[in-house]
C-alpha cells in the first residue's frame, strides 16, 4: 500500500484506482445525492466512458471529458502523484512537471474516441465491497479475503 501523494476529500470522489489498463473510479453527482457516477480513461487510448451507477450514460460525456472525468483525474492525482498517473495512462505532458491540467490536456488533444461502460459494473462492485469494509467493526483478527496481502514485518 502506497500513502498517498496528499490527503484529498472523499465527498466528491469516493473511490479511485489505477487497474485492468485505466484510471476508473466513482464520482458524486454535483446536483443529486443519491446518483453517482463510474468514470474510467483508458490508458494509452484514452477511450473515456462514464454513466450512473444505473448505467445511464452522463450527458456531459458527449465528445470530450465531462466533469467527472476531469473530477477522477484531479483525485487520482492527488492520491497516486502526477507522475505515476501520467505514467499509468502513458500521456506526454509538455511543460515539465505533470499535472492534473497538462494530463487531461494530453489526453484531450489527441481526441480520445468514447469508450463502452461494460467496465462500470466492475468498478462500481469493487467501489461497494471497499464500502463493506467501513461497516466491519474495528478488529485486529484476520479477514479471510484479505489473506492475500504480504505479511507485514515488525520493525527490528
Amino acid at each position: 500500500m502506497i500513502p498517498p501523494a496528499r490527503p484529498r476529500k472523499l465527498a466528491k470522489v469516493p473511490f479511485v484506482e489505477l487497474a485492468d489498463g485505466r484510471l476508473q473510479g466513482v464520482v458524486s453527482s454535483g446536483s443529486d445525492i443519491e446518483r453517482v457516477y463510474v468514470s474510467s480513461v483508458a490508458a494509452g487510448t484514452y477511450a473515456y466512458a462514464c454513466s450512473t451507477n444505473n448505467n445511464r450514460p452522463c450527458g456531459g460525456a458527449r465528445g470530450s471529458f465531462c466533469n467527472h472525468i476531469r473530477a477522477l483525474i484531479n483525485e487520482a492525482v492527488l492520491q497516486y502523484g502526477a507522475e505515476r498517473v501520467a505514467r499509468y495512462l502513458r500521456v506526454e505532458t509538455v511543460d515539465g512537471e505533470p499535472s492534473a491540467h497538462t494530463i487531461a490536456y494530453g489526453m484531450t488533444s489527441a481526441r480520445p474516441p468514447q469508450g463502452d461502460t461494460k467496465a462500470a459494473a466492475t468498478v462500481f462492485s469493487r467501489f461497494l465491497r471497499h464500502l463493506a469494509y467501513l461497516e466491519l467493526a474495528p478488529t485486529t483478527a484476520p479477514l479471510p479475503e484479505m489473506q492475500w496481502f504480504p505479511p507485514t514485518r515488525a520493525a527490528a
